[in-house]
């Protein structure tokens, strides 16, 4: 196995190649980075990658979530505080940055940054330059800044939702990963490479992909690129009796788009139908909503603009569990 199969970078079409040459590139700098691409493209995956092939790789690599960054506590989570610095800081704490400790800082989901968090990031960017709350004395940090993004982020400077002088500093050096859809050839690639390491961690005989199930992932739009593939042959795997991995294409998929039909047998009624439909609409918004908030019910809520308490509700209404969605079964993210 290659260093860039160990390090989660699987593909051979023209797309994951072309990003995959700028990735090793950007490994041989200390510029910061931008990461961008659809949810599940692996993003973090990308970062991670630049972080162990570059002079860094023994050092830390801290990721973090921006949108779970509380406005109140900001430099405080970023950068530390001092004891007695505010109500309830007993002790000393260093930050993020700190614990970054000369390696790679990770933010992701740049976008979900509010605007007072925009700007303590430029702020720190200019120099790395930062002082803890509370603190005295300033610190410079060496740390590496790789950021990412699934939202086009010059289309929101351009309606005022992101600064303009942040995203320059970002995007110093910049790729975007391509999606699954647009990947010919890596869908067998990818699936084949998750039933080895299955086969391995869950100590069974090795399975293989029936042409029939092939054909139609290869039809398919994988709206959740690469993370879906994996978390659906994860499901397959554990479901499978047999030396041949044969199964049914997503819900999602068989969903018939033509005026009158909804993929759903009419002799049901129209109340049971719609019933129907509104099911399978909320748990495909909840599995992507929550596979891009990582299991953060907070951040989740925050981002279909709903109350936490229904939005929990919802969850527990379909048997969701937030906790799956907190960490990957393969990958480190």
């Amino acid at each position: 196995m290659d260093i860039l199969t160990e390090l989660n970078l699987i593909g051979q079409s023209p797309a994951f190649l072309r990003a995959l040459d700028l990735l090793q590139r950007f490994a041989d700098c200390d510029a910061t980075v931008l990461l961008e691409g659809e949810t599940g493209t692996g993003k973090e995956i990308a970062a991670r990658a630049i972080h162990n092939l570059s002079p860094r790789r023994d050092l830390p690599f801290v990721p973090v979530n921006c949108g779970a960054l509380p406005d109140a506590l900001l430099e405080s989570e970023l950068f530390g505080h001092e004891r007695g610095a505010f109500t309830d800081a007993r002790e000393s704490r260093q930050g993020l940055v700190a614990s970054a400790a000369g390696g790679t800082f990770f933010l992701d989901e740049v976008e979900a940054m509010s605007p007072r968090a925009q700007v303590v990031l430029l702020r720190f960017l200019q120099d790395h330059v930062y002082r803890p709350v509370g603190g005295r004395g300033f610190t410079v940090s060496r740390v590496r800044v790789i950021a990412a993004s699934n939202a086009d982020l010059k289309e929101l400077a351009a309606r005022g939702q992101f600064r303009l002088d942040l995203l320059y500093r970002l995007g110093v050096l910049s790729v975007v990963l391509p999606p699954l859809r647009e990947r010919q050839g890596d869908v067998e690639l990818l699936a084949e490479a998750f039933l080895d390491r299955l086969s391995l961690q869950y100590r069974r005989q090795p399975v293989r992909l029936h042409p029939d199930s092939l054909d139609w992932m290869q039809r398919y739009p994988w709206p959740g690129n690469v993370r879906e593939l994996e978390s659906l042959v994860l499901r397959e795997f554990l479901l499978s009796n047999g030396p041949d991995l044969r199964f049914e294409p997503p819900a999602i998929m068989k969903v018939d788009s033509t005026p009158g039909a909804f993929g759903t047998d009419l002799t049901l009624g129209f109340s049971q139908t719609k019933a129907e439909a509104v099911r399978r609409f909320e748990c495909t918004y909840l599995d992507a909503l929550l596979m891009r908030a990582r299991g953060n019910m907070s951040l989740a809520a925050r981002l279909a603009q709903q109350d936490r308490g229904a939005l929990n509700r919802l969850v527990r209404k379909h048997g969701i569990k937030p906790e799956n969605y907190r960490r990957p079964p393969f990958s480190a993210r």
